[in-house]
């Protein structure tokens, strides 16, 4: 199978960067080495091509309305300009995929038509788009792919917005989380969006731009000294946040209060959503198991899969492990059953045949200071 590549594909192997497939994609593992390029978005900014990430647009009247009915978040807690982090379920209250919403606002020029950005997982991206294409549809709305054969950067780090606005020349100190603006950058040819989220315990932004321009402002930063990162520096930078991994952490056999995101479930609002029956039962049973922090004592360090021991048996398995660069120990995160899940719980993870010891931590295992 011929695997897809990004607008900045080339400038990427220029640069140095060693290329794998993941999910469907030649993508960069690293450039520098990981722990170079994790650690300088700890430190300074990195700059990283998530151009395979799906971003759909849906327009019309009341996007937003529609929208909820597949999502268990309360969308009208966000206005023009914010986001919000939520997911897809289905009707057994599983994780279909997570997602970013960005409400765009009304347009006056189009007769009050309503605009949002959805950015969807790379592995989940066409059945996402079929399925959201679907359901949402019969409300008269266009849904449609808003990246194209554009450019989707991330820019993180503590550096990172200053540099932004430095290349701007827009005040983006009160650009709050989860907010975003659209504006003009001096050299390229269209207005950037650009977004204060991340996928890295780190503050920063995301910009989503079109071909030429994406791939000009890939060179000039890279030029200007921006270290550019793979996804390995990704991987152990978002599992130091304890951000979840689609298709590890979670999937669609989990539910949000199992991995832990019981936050994103407002069963208060009176709207009617895919897996909301579900959920409410979910409620009233409790979750059996949960997904938990690991540290681990000793360089070992525990993979997706292995399995987490107590008492001698198997009571659950790690879904992301590795050893984290700025806290120089190894952590996980794994399900475990409920009454496993304490913080200060004693467990072992079997790493080749040997009991490697394990305690329950709070999340995250890193937080930006």
């Amino acid at each position: 199978m011929d695997l897809h590549r990004t607008p900045l594909h080339d400038l990427c192997v220029t640069n140095g960067g060693r290329m794998v497939p993941f999910a469907g994609w030649d993508m960069p593992v690293q450039f520098s080495g990981l722990i170079n390029e994790h650690t300088a978005v700890r430190k300074k900014m990195g700059l990283f091509d998530i151009s395979h990430m799906g971003v759909l647009r849906i327009h019309g009247i009341n996007p937003k309305d529609a929208l909820q009915t597949l999502v268990p978040t309360d969308l009208h807690r966000i206005g023009p300009g914010q986001a919000c982090y939520s997911v897809l379920l289905n009707e057994s209250g599983g994780i279909r995929d997570d997602l970013i919403i960005y409400d765009l606002g009304e347009s006056t020029a189009d007769h009050g038509k309503a605009s949002l950005i959805v950015v969807i997982n790379a592995a989940c991206a066409a059945a996402d788009t079929a399925w959201i294409t679907e359901q949402l549809t019969p409300w008269g709305l266009q849904i449609t792919d808003e990246k194209a054969d554009g450019v989707l950067l991330a820019l993180q780090g503590p550096e990172a917005l200053e540099w932004m606005q430095h290349l701007s020349g827009v005040d983006l100190k009160k650009l709050p989380r989860f907010a975003h603006r659209t504006f003009e950058v001096p050299g390229l040819s269209r207005p950037v969006f650009c977004a204060r989220t991340g996928y890295t315990g780190e503050d920063g932004v995301e910009l989503l731009l079109g071909r030429d321009d994406g791939r000009s402002l890939w060179n000039r930063l890279v030029a200007e000294g921006v270290t550019p990162c793979g996804l390995g520096a990704r991987d152990t930078l978002r599992l130091e946040a304890a951000m979840h991994l689609y298709g590890q952490d979670m999937d669609a056999g989990t539910t949000p209060f199992e991995a832990g995101l019981g936050w994103l479930v407002h069963l208060e609002m009176p709207a009617t959503f895919t897996g909301r029956s579900a959920l409410e039962r979910a409620v009233e049973t409790g979750p059996s198991r949960r997904l938990v922090g690991l540290k681990l004592k000793g360089r070992a360090i525990a993979r997706h899969g292995y399995p987490v021991i107590h008492n001698g048996e198997q009571a659950g398995s790690i879904t992301s492990g590795s050893w984290s660069p700025t806290l120089q120990e190894a952590i996980a995160l794994a399900y475990v059953p409920n009454n496993l899940a304490k913080v200060g719980q004693e467990l072992g993870v079997e790493i080749r045949g040997q009991i490697q010891t394990a305690t329950v931590v709070k999340r995250p295992f890193y937080r930006h200071p």
